[in-house]
């Protein structure tokens, strides 16, 4: 089974080949980071050959969750180096900007087992962490055979990828066996890696890790303000802000035609889009452009100024979670298109009322609980958004309403982070300290 993965993943690998070279060469992308990829990592990296934690976060929203472990991680295991991989190149950006108790980040290697193996080799983990659900099959295998420990944390399976799985699940079965532990955000989520063939008596629901992963408006890393971003976004009181974050193609049209609306009657408004690819950045100003609105790039304005544009793309990385802060009212993209939708907790946390499409399976549980608890709308139509937004910038009784329901619902969900360092300390146990064995589910 193994044997037929390997070659199944380099066919694949073939066959979409002509795609990397492409966005190589319009768009730079994945050239510096193949060595990496191959498993050939500096030899400065860990020179010393000494004992670490490795932590793996495939992009950006991955990577913000290993920011809530990683300064407890370095406190616990001070006699440990903490490394973190990442997929791509956006999450590495982040990762390098905001994760300061990180000894070193590098880019995960190709699931091939002689790749796996020199990484292992230079690494040197006494574990390794997969933040969320990230089952790399010879990895685990290699880890299993070097006596390296494993532990999935925040994991999730959800609607969209359990039927996926099921289709896999004699060999998934044999996979998840080499996992030491799963820390799950959700009892659903684990009843269903239970019925994908994973131990019962390895599986804890920790709650998720999104909500201990957010910091509070204002919160300061290192002694400086995440918030510079708000000195290009000096806006006026009373000006009316939409904010749509991580928009997919398609969306981005809706947004505007909404926005045109407000407009009408708001007319000094200002709409803020981030486009969840950052190779999309030009053709989303270039929408804009073409819809009739004087539009800017965030790279572009001046710093302490009012932005002058009617819209603004956000073409940076890892500053949307600040912009939210200056928000009217949000829009979390992926979820008009049918991508499955995007992490809605950011613009919670900072208070902000929040409408999202009826493609959430991406994040089912948090948005059902949103939506019963009165925290976000959800609307089941483009027509419905529309209406959606020219209510809540008419209505500020309800946006404030809606903003006080999602702040206090992330708040009343935090506590992922201890139940997860539970875990971590059953496989590494904490000099010392007795061990905690944390509730587990029972079927």
């Amino acid at each position: 089974m193994y044997l037929a993965y390997s070659v199944l993943t380099f066919v694949a690998f073939v066959a979409v080949s002509p795609y990397f070279v492409y966005q190589a060469v319009r768009y730079q992308k994945y050239i510096g980071s193949l060595r990496q990829r191959l498993g050939l990592l500096p030899i400065a990296f860990n020179v010393d050959g000494e004992p670490s934690i490795w932590m793996h976060a495939v992009s950006v929203g991955e990577v913000l969750m290993a920011r809530a472990l990683a300064a407890d991680l370095k406190t616990r295991y001070p006699h440990l180096r903490l490394f973190l991989s990442t997929t791509t190149i956006t999450g590495q950006q982040v990762a390098r900007r905001n994760l300061q108790h990180v000894d070193g980040t590098f880019y995960f290697p190709f699931d091939w087992t002689f790749i796996v193996r020199r990484t292992l080799a230079l690494v040197k983990p006494q574990l390794f962490v997969m933040v969320e659900t990230e089952i790399w099959p010879n990895l685990l295998r290699a880890c299993r055979a070097a006596g390296v420990k494993t532990a999935v944390v925040n994991g999730r399976i959800s609607q969209r990828s359990y039927p996926r799985y099921r289709l896999i699940r004699p060999f998934f079965r044999r996979v998840l066996a080499d996992v030491d532990r799963f820390g799950m955000e959700s009892e659903q989520s684990a009843r269903r890696l239970i019925a994908l063939g994973a131990d019962p008596r390895r599986i804890t629901v920790t709650g998720s890790l999104k909500f201990d992963s957010l910091e509070r408006p204002g919160a300061r890393a290192h002694g400086r303000t995440r918030e510079r971003v708000l000195r290009f976004f000096r806006v006026a009181p009373g000006r009316t802000v939409l904010v749509a974050g991580s928009t997919m193609r398609g969306e981005e049209l809706v947004v505007l035609r909404a926005f045109a609306a407000v407009k009408q009657t708001q007319p000094g408004a200002l709409c803020v889009i981030a486009p969840r690819q950052p190779e999309r950045f030009g053709e989303v100003v270039q929408l804009a452009r073409d819809a009739g609105f004087v539009t800017a790039r965030r790279t572009e304005l001046p710093i302490d100024a009012e932005p002058r544009a009617d819209v603004v793309v956000l073409d940076s990385i890892g500053e949307l979670a600040q912009v939210y802060q200056i928000a009217t009212a949000v829009f979390v993209g992926g979820s008009l298109a049918e991508f499955g939708g995007h992490n809605i907790l950011e613009p919670a946390i900072c208070g902000k009322p929040i409408v999202f499409g009826p493609h959430m399976q991406n994040f089912s549980e948090i948005a059902a609980a949103f939506v019963s608890n009165g925290a976000a709308i959800q609307v089941p139509s483009e027509r419905d958004f529309d209406e959606a937004i020219a209510a809540l910038v008419t209505d500020p009784v309800r946006r404030a309403r809606l903003g006080a329901a999602a702040r206090a619902l992330v708040e009343a969900n935090r506590g992922a982070r201890d139940r997860t360092l539970a875990i971590i300390a059953e496989l590494l146990p904490l000099p010392g300290r007795p061990m905690v064995r944390p509730f587990r589910v029972v079927h």
